[in-house]
């Protein structure tokens, strides 16, 4: 087959007694997607980000190289400088012990900051075209 669904997650939802699909990988011929269940209808309680310009201030994006690959440099975050805030998009906690096969490291999920950057952004656009107006209206006097 060219495509199709590659893989799926579920989580057990005990109030259902139900298994509830929470994402899965997709693939096609050039391409794969990892997806994580968005649906309106899986959701409540939502209250627009208003703070994004505010929240985007605290991340700290870095270049720097993995130890295992010093020739390598990649942009990124540490993970426990990103938990104020974005505190989902980490898993694990700062300085745990490290076992045999590397479990007890922090970890990031990227896709998490996106909401939190289109807000920012959003903010940013509403402030200058805000400036624009503003500026328009002192050239037209």
């Amino acid at each position: 087959d060219s495509g199709g669904s590659l893989m799926r997650f579920s989580t057990w939802d005990a109030s259902t007694s139900n298994e509830q699909l929470c994402g899965s990988i997709n693939g096609s011929g050039t391409s794969t997607s990892f997806n994580t269940s968005s649906d309106y209808r899986l959701k409540e309680n939502e209250v627009a980000i208003s703070d994004g310009i505010t929240r985007l201030k605290l991340l700290k994006p870095y270049r720097f190289n993995w130890k295992a690959e010093p020739s390598k440099t990649v942009d990124g975050f540490f993970a426990h400088e990103v938990t104020p805030a974005v505190p989902e998009a980490i898993t694990g906690e700062k300085d745990a012990p490290v076992d045999a096969i590397g479990e007890g490291y922090q970890k990031i999920d990227q896709s998490k900051l996106v909401p939190l950057l289109t807000a920012a952004l959003k903010e940013a656009i509403t402030k200058i075209e805000t400036l624009e107006t503003k500026v328009t209206a002192l050239e037209a006097k």
